[in-house]
């Protein structure tokens, strides 16, 4: 059956279920429904843990419809001509603390981000106290009092306290971490006394290994609580083929956070609450999208919504050249129709940029891209393949026009390893 009829059939759990395209959904208004972005995904395909030649994960090319396979390390040799490839540096951090109640209770303390100071660089810079947004883990046996740890770094030796703030939701809440010597910043005491939260889904303790291979290697901003995984792929070969081909690259910056390992529980995605991350960007890179335009190529889903979400700020810009703080909200894309052409709106932050006398754009974004998206700035994307119901899901599926399942039929027929330390597919209009 063609994949662009109105309605698709598939075969799930050996019943017939139809559903209406997306395409018709968005213009009649109808909700989507998460339901209809599963499908199963036994663990035994879930990789738990990377090949050990980064480069020779399996690569789904889809291009105008049409899917075939090859190895990561040629991805060069798919890349359209004259394309520019834009991926994210964010470095994952040992977020996760254990602490030891006297009473020999078990407190989890996940660092998700920073509260004060709000930087995620001042913050790891910090000396002697600061403030973080944490999810609590065993929250019920922590009703207050300070949780202490004794950390020894390098030639350094300090006693940590952590003490819960009032309000939060869930069991998530700020904590106050103070630490009696001067001489070691926040991302020293991470360092040595936290664990790099490996996703849950792989349903096993971090190794000492996965301080390696769960970081890209050309991670240099620290600050995520997860990696920009279709980036664990690359080597310092697969750049090297890059540059023979004269395909240019460029950076920026989202820090992940865990919100990200989220499942979607809500039945449609109108009712889904995406969490903030913090993107940062230079203007040199946004010069260089604005001269390549219309030939973007996105190294992950956090580089798609960052790259996004600079058009959103730039027509904000447009509108009220006066602003200086930008949160790109999850529902903006849909409520402010546009045809302003992506270059335009990027000139607008280039030159905020300019008469502001910086060269680097802070901002945080909240954006949802679903079924029914436009977009703006990205012409193809770099993804692995994502979890049942999630909106990492939503996103694949919205640029590839609701067909995504032929492409995640394919890698489930076709020995395809998934997330986090799967393979990946490059998806091309």
């Amino acid at each position: 059956m063609c994949c662009f009829c109105t309605h698709l059939h598939y075969l799930c759990n050996d019943k017939i279920t139809t559903f209406h395209s997306t395409v018709d959904k968005i213009k009649e208004n109808q909700p989507i429904f998460i339901q209809d972005f599963d499908y199963p995904l036994p663990d035994e395909r879930i990789a738990k843990f990377p090949l050990a030649q980064r480069d020779a994960s399996k690569l789904l090319v889809y291009r105008q419809g049409n899917i075939t396979e090859s190895r990561f390390y040629n991805l060069s040799q798919y890349l359209p001509e004259g394309c520019l490839l834009v991926y994210n540096n964010t470095r994952v951090i040992q977020a996760r603390m254990i602490f030891q109640k006297a009473t020999g209770a078990r407190i989890e303390v996940f660092c998700l981000e920073p509260s004060s100071p709000s930087d995620y660089a001042l913050s790891l810079g910090s000396t002697g106290t600061c403030v973080w947004k944490c999810m609590i883990g065993n929250l019920k046996k922590w009703k207050g009092g300070k949780l202490t740890k004794d950390i020894e770094t390098t030639g350094n030796i300090c006693h940590l306290q952590a003490e819960l703030q009032d309000g939060g939701e869930g069991n998530t809440r700020e904590v106050h971490f103070s630490w009696d010597n001067p001489e070691v910043h926040f991302a020293q005491i991470l360092e040595h006394a936290g664990e790099l939260p490996i996703p849950p889904y792989l349903h096993r303790a971090t190794e000492e290994s996965d301080k390696v291979t769960y970081q890209t290697v050309y991670s240099k901003i620290e600050g995520s609580v997860a990696a920009p995984t279709a980036g664990l792929h690359f080597t310092p070969n697969v750049f090297d083929s890059l540059k023979e081909k004269r395909i240019e690259t460029e950076e920026l910056t989202l820090h992940v956070g865990a919100g990200t390992f989220q499942p979607v529980k809500s039945a449609t995605a109108d009712e889904h609450q995406m969490h903030a991350e913090v993107i940062e960007v230079n203007r040199s890179t946004i010069e260089h999208l604005i001269r390549q335009a219309g030939h973007v190529i996105a190294v992950g889903t956090t580089s798609v919504r960052t790259l996004e979400s600079l058009y959103y700020i730039g027509l904000h810009l447009m509108r009220h050249p006066e602003e200086t703080t930008f949160n790109i909200t999850q529902w903006e894309p849909y409520e402010i129709p546009s045809e302003v052409p992506s270059t335009e709106a990027l000139q607008a932050i280039v030159q905020y940029m300019e008469r502001s006398g910086i060269n680097r754009i802070h901002a945080s974004t909240r954006i949802m891209i679903k079924p029914g998206y436009t977009f703006r700035v990205v012409n193809g994307i770099i993804t692995n393949f994502h979890q049942p119901k999630s909106t990492l899901l939503l996103l694949v599926s919205a640029f590839v026009n609701g067909n995504w399942r032929t492409l995640y039929d394919y890698a489930l027929a076709h020995d395809f390893r998934f997330l986090s330390y799967g393979d990946s597919s490059l998806l091309l209009p």
